[in-house]
């Protein structure tokens, strides 16, 4: 059973707090946490996506944003990345970590698995539309785990 798990993005203030968050709701016994790639570090959860999680009765008002650790990859049961790159910037920092990194998109568009792109300095649309595909990715998650 995957009892630590790990979530990235880029800078640890859009989508890798929200999933964390969704996760935390749904398995609260699990250990979760998140990181960033390039985190910009010390930060709260942008301003957009915090609102559109507050919206979801999510807490997300202590989150700051960290930089990733290669402790934080080799301590983790499960790491969950937005794309392709990202396993791969994982697999640069900790090469034995990239068997447990996995697309959090990996069960969507029936099992096809996709990216979930970064909305950081666009516009709300965008916000809303990786919060929406955030939620379907996390639940499918958590159907599986």
């Amino acid at each position: 059973m995957f009892q630590r798990i790990l979530v990235l993005c880029t800078g640890n203030i859009c989508r890798s707090p929200v999933v964390e968050a969704l996760l935390r709701q749904a398995l609260p016994e699990r250990d979760i946490s998140s990181a960033g790639l390039g985190a910009l570090v010390g930060q709260g959860v942008e301003p957009t996506a915090r609102e559109l999680a507050e919206a979801d009765g999510l807490d997300v008002h202590a989150h700051q944003a960290r930089q990733v650790t290669q402790e934080m990859l080799q301590s983790a049961d499960l790491i969950l990345v937005m794309s392709e790159g990202q396993r791969r910037a994982v697999a640069d920092l900790a090469p034995a970590a990239l068997g447990k990194t996995m697309l959090i998109g990996r069960w969507l568009d029936g099992g096809k698995g996709r990216e979930i792109p970064d909305p950081y300095r666009k516009s709300r649309e965008a916000f809303e539309h990786v919060h929406e595909l955030l939620k379907e990715a996390t639940a499918a998650w958590v159907s599986k785990l």
